[in-house]
């Protein structure tokens, strides 16, 4: 899955432009590499986000094309 679908789908981040937006900024790293918004996901992998001064790393725990809002922390782990 795109890194940028995940974080739309996972409601990490609320629309899929700004995921984009993120990913082509330099802001969206996974397991320690800036990626664009095509890099594919896999469970297990380690997503850094940077929001202003904040970073906000995740473990990928699942992977799904469309999920309730209730199950979409299932998809990732806050470290």
């Amino acid at each position: 899955m795109r890194v940028d679908k995940f974080l739309k789908v996972s409601r990490i981040i609320k629309r899929r432009t700004i995921a984009n937006e993120a990913c082509d900024a330099g802001r969206v790293m996974i397991n320690g590499k800036v990626v664009k918004a095509g890099a594919e996901v896999k469970i297990g992998d380690i997503i850094e986000i940077q929001f202003g001064n904040n970073t906000t790393k995740i473990e990928v725990l699942d992977l799904k094309e469309s999920t309730k809002k209730e199950d979409a922390v299932n998809m990732y782990k806050s470290l």
